[in-house]
């Protein structure tokens, strides 16, 4: 049901109205015993000051108060409008109506630079979208023309490895040469994916799989090293619809990262479970850490710390966690280790969740 909306003229006039009627009572009883003429006289005056006092209160507050309200309404439908150069003119006022006028222009000139700031973030995020869209096609162009001459490349050091005799030294070298070209596709890979990414192909299947499997092929990495990567399942965890392979490579890149973050002996252990009506899977290391000034930037693409490394294996792992609807989390200790949560909801349609 609507409330009625009473005028604040009225509102302050009111209590002028019963205190003067109140006056003008206390006025008749005090004036009872004076004779007819002389009573009327005084009642007279009593109630001529009574609508003058009236009169110049709703005067005083037409022009402390209605004046300055007006204005606001003004300037507020202005704002509704996008027009954010605005200001009000009884600023200078030195009482609660200038203090309001005051913090009113201060919001204004805040709302001013934040939308400065917007554009400018705006212009420059355009900038760099159009810069790496540039980017993303020179580099399918160059992964599709490299990878050609890379897998005959591939293929003549096969036959040669084949044909060498057994205790050739030579031998070490192609094993050498094999492990280089299987870099450089790996990195043509990301190239490609980063470039030109494709949806994930939802299924319901049980994320303990994916994760172990992640687990066993970073496990292999690590046997000649003091590594060990302990792995903590959720057995009761309910099905989660992703993508198992892009999720895969998501673990997978984060396991690797986690590995060559640790000198010499250390763990890498993974946590499976739920929180906030998501799965979650940890992966957290006893590296060297990330300092704070790089944790903003570590999934920007072609960004690195490591000389050997491309900088596009966290921006395509975050892009595939937003496209499964989820989350990745980072926090990280210098000298202690860094902590990975990625956060993936139940059902694909599920809200993404605030990163914590």
């Amino acid at each position: 049901m609507d409330t009625v909306r009473v005028n604040w003229q009225l509102k302050a006039l009111l209590p002028v109205v019963f205190v003067l009627l109140a006056g003008l009572l206390l006025f008749t009883v005090a004036t009872v015993s004076l004779r007819d003429p002389e009573r009327h006289a005084v009642l007279v005056v009593a109630g001529a000051g009574a609508v003058v006092i009236c009169g110049v209160s709703i005067g005083v507050l037409a022009y402390l108060i209605q004046r300055p309200m007006v204005e606001l309404q003004e300037k507020v439908a202005l704002i509704s409008e996008g027009n954010l150069d605005v200001a009000v003119s009884f600023a200078e006022r030195n009482d609660e109506i200038g203090d309001l006028g005051r913090n009113f222009n201060h919001m204004m000139q805040q709302l001013r630079e934040s939308r400065k700031e917007i554009e400018t973030m705006h212009r420059t995020q355009m900038s760099r979208a159009e810069h790496l869209a540039t980017l993303g096609e020179l580099a399918t162009g160059l992964a599709h023309e490299i990878r050609n001459p890379l897998a005959g490349i591939a293929g003549v050091i096969e036959i040669i490895g084949r044909d060498l005799p057994e205790t050739s030294p030579a031998r070490a070298m192609v094993k050498d040469v094999r492990l280089e070209i299987n870099q450089i596709n790996r990195i043509l890979t990301d190239l490609l994916e980063t470039a030109r990414p494709h949806p994930p192909q939802m299924m319901r299947s049980n994320l303990n799989t994916t994760v172990e499997h992640a687990v066993m092929l970073a496990r292999q990495q690590v046997l000649s090293q003091p590594i060990k990567i302990e792995l903590q399942q959720a057995p009761d965890l309910p099905e989660v619809e992703h993508d198992s392979d892009q999720i895969h490579q998501v673990l997978l890149n984060l396991l690797l990262n986690a590995v060559q973050a640790v000198d010499g002996a250390g763990t890498v252990r993974v946590e499976i479970g739920s929180r906030d009506d998501c799965a979650s899977v940890i992966v957290s290391d006893t590296g060297h850490g990330i300092p704070e000034q790089q944790l903003s930037q570590i999934f920007r693409p072609f960004y690195t710390t490591r000389g050997n490394g491309t900088g596009l294996g966290l921006s395509l792992a975050h892009r595939i966690i937003e496209d499964h609807h989820g989350r990745i989390n980072v926090t990280s200790i210098v000298g202690k280790g860094s902590k990975f949560e990625v956060l993936l909801p139940f059902e694909a349609a599920t809200v993404p969740i605030e990163a914590s």
